[in-house]
């Protein structure tokens, strides 16, 4: 994506653009970075902007479409919505023609239409077939955010401002790891902090403040009682979270951090990882940038925790998963949160 935007803003606008995978924000952000390139002003961006939608109209519209002279202005943006649900003709007679108007078009593409063409989600087996295949040269995946630490962390550079390392923590273990999320929150909270922060960095209050966590009932807090192996105040802070943030939602959040607490603990269980140097242990936990300032917290976790533990937990936890994904029967979020702390501590 980093490529694309430099190219965009060097004002070198390619004629065709196939975005597909999940992460839509990101490509909306895309679009409207070629869309307000492309034209001098909002009026003109009104008229000379088409969005299309795949279930509405056959390749061989599109490229109609596509071929038509723009009104006023030197170019047209012409968007396709759905891509991969095109509409597909009567016959497959009609079908093939479709299908090498559309690969015609895209080998010498009209120098006055910029086609994006945006799909949800390809199979890789189908990339390779039509009308996919005819898109090979102008392809841009946008594959769901894997490192969110990264992606924030980048983001929030962006805009000139930094992460501390508990700001990081905190941010990553509540939101949810969409690029749409995150780069709203982290636009939320740099405009909470500009008002009384000269250094431009995120703080762990300022991410306490914006995204509503409590200072006292946390995950972190919550960490510290696992290694401290006490159940009770180990389900109270689960319990007050819960109370915060909602049952269910609540609950979701409290297994995703400590699905990642546990695989985490289970890899310093690898032999000889531990006796790495620091910045080897946090590739192998996943930990990236400030956050292998937290290295020091696992090593000393390990003490708490055997492998069988470790294993135990993430089994307890993938079964928690489960059940509020309706896999399998609960009574109520409390009671699974209860019975998720008995396993990992009983």
């Amino acid at each position: 994506m980093d490529a694309i935007k430099k190219h965009i803003l060097a004002g070198t606008i390619s004629p065709v653009y196939f975005f597909y995978g999940p992460e839509g924000f990101l490509k909306e952000e895309c679009a409207e970075m070629i869309r307000t390139a492309l034209f001098p002003s909002e009026s003109d961006a009104a008229c000379n902007t088409h969005i299309l939608y795949g279930p509405d109209l056959t390749l061989g519209e599109l490229i109609s479409k596509a071929s038509e002279y723009p009104m006023f202005t030197p170019k047209q943006l012409i968007i396709v919505r759905q891509f991969d649900k095109i509409k597909k003709p009567q016959t497959k007679e009609l079908q093939k023609q479709h299908d090498e108007k559309f690969s015609n078009y895209i080998k010498s593409p009209a120098d006055f239409t910029v086609l994006i063409v945006d799909a949800d989600q390809v199979e890789k087996k189908d990339l390779e077939k039509n009308p996919f295949s005819a898109l090979k040269k102008y392809r841009h995946e946008f594959p769901v955010i894997k490192a969110p630490e990264i992606f924030a962390t980048n983001r929030a550079k962006a805009s000139g401002w930094d992460f501390e390392p508990d700001a990081l923590k905190a941010f990553t273990t509540y939101i949810q790891p969409s690029a749409r999320e995150i780069c709203h929150e982290i636009e939320k909270i740099i405009m909470y902090a500009s008002a009384r922060n000269t250094e431009k960095r995120i703080t762990a209050h300022d991410v306490y403040d914006c995204v509503g966590i409590s200072r006292t009932y946390n995950v972190f807090e919550l960490e510290k009682a696992l290694a401290d192996r006490n159940l009770r105040l180990c389900s109270g802070i689960s319990l007050m979270i819960m109370d915060q943030e909602g049952q269910k939602e609540g609950l979701g959040n409290i297994v995703r951090f400590l699905t990642t607490f546990y695989i985490r603990l289970w890899k310093l269980s690898i032999p000889n990882v531990k006796q790495l140097p620091q910045a080897e242990i946090a590739k192998i936990l996943g930990m990236f940038g400030k956050q292998e300032y937290f290295v020091k917290n696992y090593l000393t976790y390990t003490r708490s925790f055997s492998l069988q533990d470790s294993e135990h937990a993430i089994a307890a936890l993938r079964d928690t998963d489960a059940a509020l994904k309706g896999l399998l029967p609960y009574p109520d979020e409390k009671y699974l949160l209860l019975r998720l702390m008995q396993k990992l501590l009983g």
